[in-house]
């Protein structure tokens, strides 16, 4: 079983940057895609970004595009979100997620593992 651990949220006022990380409990964190999701209340769990087992070739949603970055130091069974220009919409609670598989998408449903969640509060 392999446990995910998020960190970095806070409340930051727009136009502000967080970066949140998400470590793994295992070195098997390496063997698969990683990829970020958030929900802001009421409304269901969205894709932001996902990042391949290499570190390569990474997908993003359309509303975080240009503004945040994932990256992932697979040494340190760690990925990374780089959140910056950051907007009152972008308030939501982040989540990181495992897959086995080698690609990341953005369906939940083939990811494995999940963290807790950490907020993310941005003030107009």
């Amino acid at each position: 079983q392999v446990q995910l651990v998020e960190s970095g949220g806070g409340l930051v006022q727009a136009g502000g940057s967080l970066r949140l990380s998400c470590t793994a409990s295992k070195p098997t964190f390496s063997s698969g895609a990683m990829a970020w999701f958030r929900q802001a209340p009421g409304k269901e769990r969205e894709f932001v970004l996902g990042i391949r087992r290499s570190g390569g070739g990474t997908n993003a949603a359309d509303s975080v595009k240009g503004r945040f970055t994932i990256s992932r130091d697979n040494a340190k069974n760690t990925v990374y979100l780089q959140m910056n220009s950051l907007k009152p919409e972008d308030t939501a609670v982040y989540y990181c997620a495992a897959s086995q598989l080698a690609v990341a998408t953005m369906n939940p449903r083939v990811y494995d593992y999940w963290g807790q969640g950490t907020q993310v509060t941005v003030s107009s």
